[in-house]
């Protein structure tokens, strides 16, 4: 073997910044939390090269969904008040929000999570966060990615994506087909801003001083512009799995392009949708949001939920036993509209 010339001492990865025993600790610090989101389909452990789930005897004729998401600049706020224990779970919210649109059943989620420097403590508590959302959701949390990048992130800053599979029978997709005229719009109520408008959010937060512990409606400002996004996995899959599933003919999560854009996506052409903004009160969050920011209505309602994070499009004559169904499971929610003809040159009218 060649020696080494004399001259400046032999490079380390570390030297370049990455340090994998930091790595390698926080796998071994979030196993036991990702153990806890592990489904009886899950084939192995966490470390592999790729992870295995088991689906057979699951489904007669299996659809699987997927969906990707973020958190959007909602990570920005999380490292501004150095709130990390939380974002996990608005990531895993995002994507199986989205699936449980079409009727499926989440049954695993990956994550990818990038930073400049790996901070142990930090990292654990967001994937701890993702392990619990996972936990809340059904969803085992099955594999991930950890990247330590250096010169891509500042210091303190990193980036997160999630990554979900879901099953559902194909006679039990909903995709919207079914809706028709006259079915009514049963609006169920979000935590707050859940993981969107978060650039007009901090823009705002920061004109009014970052007001972290105002008062609004007897929470903190900065609680509530935190509070984790719902998730509605567990109790609406019972909803789809009683007597008055049959009933529900399309589900919107409602996101980016908030009530105007969301709802609308299930509704088949030649229908539109009547809703009424007088039906549920603004939530104190979005009030301070509107008021501050002095944001017109139109704009509140393309680019917030506004109090309302998921909704389901029913027959009206199961609207009674639906909302009785969803008082029990503890989802508050009101009767917001219903779907009519559609207008030309406007589909979404709120009223």
């Amino acid at each position: 073997m060649t020696t080494p010339p004399p001259g400046p001492h032999g490079l380390t990865y570390r030297d370049a910044g990455v340090d994998i025993d930091a790595g390698n600790e926080v796998v071994e610090r979030i196993k036991p939390l990702v153990r806890r989101s592990l489904r009886p389909e899950v084939m192995g452990g966490l470390g592999g090269f790729g992870a295995l789930f088991d689906l057979s005897g699951k489904y007669r004729e299996p659809v699987l969904v997927s969906g990707t998401d973020g958190v959007g600049t909602k990570l920005k706020l999380a490292q501004q008040l150095g709130r990390h224990d939380t974002i996990g779970i608005d990531l895993v919210a995002m994507c199986v929000n989205d699936v449980l649109v079409q009727g499926a059943e989440p049954l695993f989620f990956l994550d990818y999570f990038a930073t400049g420097k790996l901070d142990v403590e930090t990292t654990v508590a967001v994937v701890g966060g993702i392990a619990r959302g996972c936990e809340l959701s059904g969803c085992a949390l099955i594999g991930g990615e950890t990247a330590e990048m250096p010169d891509m992130y500042p210091p303190g800053e990193y980036d997160l994506a999630g990554f979900c599979v879901a099953g559902v029978e194909k006679s039990e997709l909903r995709d919207g087909s079914a809706v028709r005229e006259g079915d009514v719009l049963l609006g169920i109520a979000s935590s707050g801003p859940h993981s969107n408008g978060y650039s007009l959010i901090r823009r705002i937060y920061d004109r009014a001083g970052r007001p972290a512990g105002l008062d609004v409606g007897g929470v903190a400002l900065a609680d509530a512009l935190m509070a984790p996004t719902r998730l509605y996995v567990k109790p609406i899959l019972e909803l789809l799995r009683g007597t008055h599933g049959p009933a529900i003919h399309g589900m919107a999560h409602i996101t980016g392009g908030g009530l105007t854009e969301n709802i609308i996506r299930v509704v088949p052409e030649g229908l539109g949708l009547d809703i009424d903004a007088s039906s549920w009160q603004l939530p104190p969050v979005f009030e301070w949001l509107q008021r501050e920011g002095n944001v017109a209505r139109e704009e509140m309602w393309r680019t917030f939920n506004c109090g309302i994070g998921f909704v389901l499009l029913a027959d009206r004559d199961a609207v009674a036993g639906l909302g009785g169904e969803l008082a029990r499971l503890g989802l508050a929610h009101w009767r917001i509209g219903e779907v009519v003809p559609a207008r030309e040159g406007e589909r979404v009218r709120i009223g």
